[in-house]
C-alpha cells in the first residue's frame, strides 16, 4: 500500500498542521454539534478530505453510505438531480448518509443553485461536506449555508516531523540533506511528502535518493524565477515582474498558493542568512503570511506583489 494511503490520519489526533481547525472540529464531535453542510478550503493534499473521512466516521456512517463525488468528472445540473433522488432514502447500515462534493468549484453555476435546494431541506440523517482549494469560485448563496473550515498550507517543520516519523516506522534511513530535498519539493503537502518518500524507499544511497526525488517543476521554476525578481535584485522594473504573473496566470500550471509557499521558502532563507537582502525577505515574509484564498486570489496576490517591487 503506497504510503500515504497507509498513514492517513484515522482521528483528529493524528492531522497535521492544523491545530485551529483540529480544535474546532473536536468541539463539535464533542458537543455532538455538527453542522449538516462543511466546507473545507485550502490548498492540495494538506488534509480537506481525510477531515471530512474522519467526521464520517464520527458519525457513524458506513462505507456504502458515504458518497464521494469529484466535481472534475461530474460539474452539472444531473449530479445534483442524482443526489436530490436518492438522499431521502435512509441509511443502508450506519446512521447517516454523507456525500463529499471534492473540487465543489467546478460544479457549474446551474448546478450550485439546485444544490442550493438541498442544503435548505436537508434531513437529519444526510450530511454535505464540500472541499474545494477555491471557495471564492462558489456562489455567495451557497457559501453563506455551509460550515467552513479551512485547511493551511504545511509548515517545514512539520513536514519534516510526519516524514521522520513514517521512515522510522518504515526502517527507512533517511539523511538531512534527503529530508529536506523532500519537503522542498512537496510544495507544503503532507501527501505529496509522503509519496515523494515511497518513490525512493528502494534505494540505498544519499546520491542515488535526491536523484531519485523529482526533478525541480516547472511550476517550482516559475517561482523561482518570481522569487529572484522580486528578493535577489532589487532593480527589477514591474514591467518585468508582472510579465511573469501574467504569464504564469495564464499558463494556469501554477496556483496563487503554491507560488506563495514558492515565495515565503526563498524569503525564509534569505532572512536567516549572515548577510542577505533582510528587508525585502522580511517584507515578502510579512506581505505573503496569510493565504489568498477568499480575497480574490490573483488580484491581491499581484496587489501584494506590487507593494513589494513598488513600495512607496
Amino acid at each position: 500500500m503506497e504510503l500515504y494511503k497507509k498513514y492517513r490520519p484515522k482521528s483528529l489526533k493524528q492531522i497535521v498542521g492544523q491545530p485551529e481547525t483540529v480544535d474546532k472540529l473536536s468541539g463539535m464531535m464533542a458537543n455532538n454539534t455538527i453542522p449538516h453542510a462543511l466546507l473545507f478550503t485550502g490548498p492540495s493534499g494538506c488534509g480537506k478530505t481525510t477531515l471530512a473521512r474522519i467526521l464520517a466516521n464520527h458519525l457513524e456512517c458506513s462505507e456504502h453510505d458515504f458518497k464521494e463525488v469529484n466535481c472534475a468528472d461530474f460539474r452539472g445540473i444531473d449530479t445534483v438531480r442524482e443526489i436530490r433522488s436518492s438522499m431521502n432514502q435512509f441509511p443502508f447500515s450506519g446512521k447517516t448518509r454523507i456525500w463529499l462534493i471534492d473540487e465543489s468549484h467546478k460544479l457549474s453555476n446551474d448546478a450550485q443553485n439546485a444544490f442550493l435546494k438541498l442544503l435548505e431541506d436537508t434531513p437529519n440523517h444526510v450530511y454535505f461536506m464540500l472541499a474545494t482549494p477555491y471557495p471564492d469560485k462558489l456562489i455567495k448563496e451557497v457559501k453563506t449555508r455551509l460550515s467552513r473550515f479551512d485547511v493551511k498550507a504545511i509548515a517545514d517543520k512539520s513536514l519534516i516531523n510526519l516524514v521522520t516519523i513514517v521512515a522510522k516506522k518504515e526502517n527507512l534511513s533517511i539523511s538531512q540533506a534527503v529530508l529536506d530535498r523532500i519537503v522542498e519539493c512537496s510544495d507544503c503537502s503532507a501527501r505529496m511528502a509522503l509519496v515523494i518518500l515511497d518513490q525512493i524507499r528502494n534505494f540505498t544511497s544519499e546520491e542515488s535518493m535526491i536523484k531519485a526525488i523529482p526533478s525541480i517543476k516547472e511550476a517550482e521554476v516559475e517561482g523561482i524565477v518570481l522569487a529572484k525578481d522580486m528578493l535577489y535584485n532589487t532593480k527589477t522594473p514591474w514591467a518585468t515582474v508582472a510579465g511573469h504573473i501574467q504569464a504564469i496566470e495564464e499558463n494556469q500550471k501554477t496556483g496563487v498558493e503554491s507560488l506563495r509557499c514558492m515565495l515565503l521558502t526563498c524569503a525564509k532563507k534569505e532572512l536567516l542568512k549572515l548577510k542577505g537582502n533582510h528587508g525585502r525577505a522580511y517584507n515578502i515574509i510579512k506581505a505573503f503570511e496569510k493565504p489568498f484564498f477568499d480575497n480574490g486570489e490573483w488580484a491581491c496576490f499581484i496587489a501584494a506583489c506590487y507593494e513589494i517591487v513598488v513600495p512607496e
